[in-house]
């Protein structure tokens, strides 16, 4: 009786056991109620609750192009300096994610999503276009997508709170730097009426509207700071304008003069023509103006020294050869002088040749010869060079190779103003 009873125990616990088993182990989202019942060896029955694996699943929501935002003062096109985030990073809203520099300021740019960044379309030092994708982001499904303007942030707005708040539900059109100027001057935009496109709240309008806050208005005069003329004035200023209109002279009648010159219009050739192109171009490049003094006493000592050797070469030896051979070391020290950039401003071309011009006062005009690779040259042969050069001017017939090619130019107007030569890059 004894075994059968063992037996009996054995294979029951065996089946419960087995059945345990196939309830903790089954599908996501099935629990069962239902004890189990398990025999022990005392006789004693201890009941069990299944136990379930629970994971959780993060649901995500759609894709989102992140678009470069219009920052103001019409740019078009910034450089992007820094990213703060990288591909897989989570983000929130408000958080900074790249740093983009425009030709004016660096700004901020901030996400208006949750979620995680999921492209970047631009390298460090790339330019990107306003109005173009600047990352993607995998917003999660509990959060709202935004479908507004990208949050720009100055440097000003990441210190300063604002400090009133636009009407709920109604989009207010402005720039950042629009915002920025009514925010430091704590103005409501939503009680700015706009007139640019579409209702669009510009710079002029901010301005009007502190204008109409905080006109000024005169106060009045004070009653004790009026006085009214007594009799002895009033009869003093008759007398005065009495004499001065009996001693008023008769105007006297001139005749007229007759103009009679005209126009004359003709075309511009030759070296005026190449003038105009010249200045003209000149003046899209930066200018800058500096002045400075040299004791030249060591100079004038050695220019003294050198003019008989100059003589037996018939060379005429004047203090401008060495001001040339001067600029030609310096370049050698300062290269980025000595360059220039292409039309669109991308690329600078480091120029080898020290090809020097000299500002020359000639019957066609002022003309600017260059002396050619004067980094291979001393002063004695710049000197002969630039003799030449004034000889062929003087007689109008300076070539073409004399005239181009120029990378750095003097101009001495040494006779005009004796502290200064003038350098043009």
């Amino acid at each position: 009786m004894a075994a059968v009873t063992r037996g009996s125990f054995t294979a029951l616990r065996r089946l419960l056991t087995q059945q345990y088993r196939r309830r903790c182990f089954r599908p996501h989202g099935f629990r069962s109620e239902r004890p189990l019942l398990l025999l022990s060896n005392n006789r004693c029955l201890q009941t069990l609750q299944c136990r379930t694996l629970h994971t959780t699943m993060v649901s995500r929501g759609p894709v989102v192009q992140f678009k470069l935002s219009d920052i103001g003062e019409g740019i078009m096109e910034v450089t992007v300096k820094e990213w703060y985030v990288k591909e897989g990073d989570r983000v929130s809203q408000f958080d900074s994610i790249c740093e983009v520099q425009s030709d004016k300021a660096s700004v901020t740019i901030t996400s208006r999503y949750d979620g995680v960044i999921k492209k970047l379309y631009y390298d460090v030092d790339a330019t990107a276009l306003v109005g173009k994708p600047l990352v993607d982001i995998e917003t999660e499904s509990n959060s709202e997508v935004i479908q507004e303007e990208d949050v720009v942030e100055t440097p000003a707005m990441a210190r300063e709170e604002h400090t009133h708040q636009e009407i709920k539900g109604h989009k207010t059109q402005a720039t950042p730097a629009v915002r920025r100027l009514a925010m430091e001057n704590n103005i409501k935009l939503s009680e700015v009426v706009g007139t640019g496109k579409d209702g669009r709240i510009l710079k002029e309008d901010i301005l009007n509207f502190l204008a109409k806050q905080t006109g000024a208005i005169l106060p009045p005069t004070p009653v004790h700071e009026i006085h009214t003329p007594g009799p002895a004035q009033v009869s003093a200023a008759a007398r005065l304008a009495s004499t001065s209109v009996a001693i008023k002279a008769p105007p006297t009648t001139t005749a007229r003069a007759i103009f009679t010159g005209k126009d004359i219009t003709e075309p511009l050739t030759g070296f005026h023509k190449a003038m105009v192109k010249t200045m003209t171009a000149a003046l899209k490049i930066p200018h800058f103006g500096y002045c400075d003094e040299v004791d030249l006493s060591r100079l004038v000592t050695l220019r003294e020294e050198l003019k008989p050797a100059a003589g037996h070469r018939g060379v005429k030896l004047s203090y401008m050869p060495f001001f040339i051979k001067a600029v030609s070391l310096g370049l050698l020290h300062y290269p980025i002088l000595n360059a220039s950039m292409d039309e669109g401003c991308q690329n600078i071309t480091y120029k080898a040749s020290h090809n020097i011009g000299v500002a020359m006062d000639t019957s066609q005009g002022l003309l600017v010869p260059n002396l050619k690779n004067v980094q291979l040259l001393s002063v004695f042969d710049i000197a002969l060079e630039l003799n030449r050069l004034q000889v062929l001017g003087s007689k109008g017939q300076l070539g073409t190779s004399d005239l181009t090619g120029g990378t750095f130019t003097l101009s001495n107007i040494g006779s005009v103003s004796p502290l200064q030569t003038h350098l043009f890059m």
